[in-house]
């Protein structure tokens, strides 16, 4: 993801992961971990162009 997220917006997005992934996979939400990494927008590319500059 790209940094820039509020902690809100974190916490809503590592909840609902949480939430789905439960009900998809019928495992206890302490099974489920969310790793987060925020990379730069220049660190990424897609289609053979950085993102960047798109």
């Amino acid at each position: 993801m790209h940094p820039g997220r509020t902690p809100e917006q974190k916490r809503d997005f590592v909840r609902e992961v949480t939430r789905v992934t439960v009900e998809v996979l019928k495992c206890p939400p302490e099974s489920v971990d969310v790793v987060m990494y925020e990379v730069p927008r220049e660190q990424w590319a897609k289609a053979g162009k950085l993102v960047s500059e798109m």
